[in-house]
């Protein structure tokens, strides 16, 4: 079932669009470039924090507040841009694992952040002993996670 959706969406006249066009690709692939620093700022900005370094003088839940929707719209960004360069190699992604883990910790960490890091984010300073260090280390690794089988795709597939 899920294999003729990614053949479906391979044998769309906008995925052999993508493949022939010159400037369609790296356009969009600039594009998802951009908003994955947009993404990944907001997030280690946060994540630094809970680690206790960075913005130290701006309280944490401030600092969340502020950065969540630069986090938000990053990511959006970041789906919209992602889906013509799987549209585009949808039979490449189907048969990569790396495609399937990386969506997977893409959840994960999704769920990740908007409960727990966010719980611990918003929380008052102090009142958590080591458990922000802790949230900060598993962000900072959840979404490394992603990016690396982002780049195994890549180079793997």
């Amino acid at each position: 079932m899920l294999q003729s959706f990614f053949e479906w969406m391979q044998g769309l006249p906008f995925s052999a669009w993508m493949l022939e066009e010159t400037w369609a690709s790296p356009i969009i692939q600039c594009a998802h470039l951009v908003a994955l620093v947009g993404f990944a700022g907001a997030v280690l900005v946060v994540d630094m924090r809970l680690l206790g370094r960075g913005l130290i003088k701006t309280p944490l839940n401030q600092l969340a507040r502020e950065l969540d929707r630069w986090m938000i719209w990053s990511f959006v960004a970041l789906f919209v841009t992602g889906a013509p360069q799987v549209l585009s190699t949808a039979l490449k992604q189907y048969y990569s694992p790396f495609f399937w883990w990386k969506m997977q910790i893409i959840v994960i960490g999704l769920l990740f952040n908007f409960t727990i890091r966010r719980r611990v984010a918003l929380a008052e300073e102090g009142t958590l002993g080591h458990w922000p260090k802790v949230v900060g280390f598993l962000s900072i690794g959840i979404w490394t996670s992603v990016s690396v089988y982002a780049r195994l795709i890549g180079l793997l597939s």
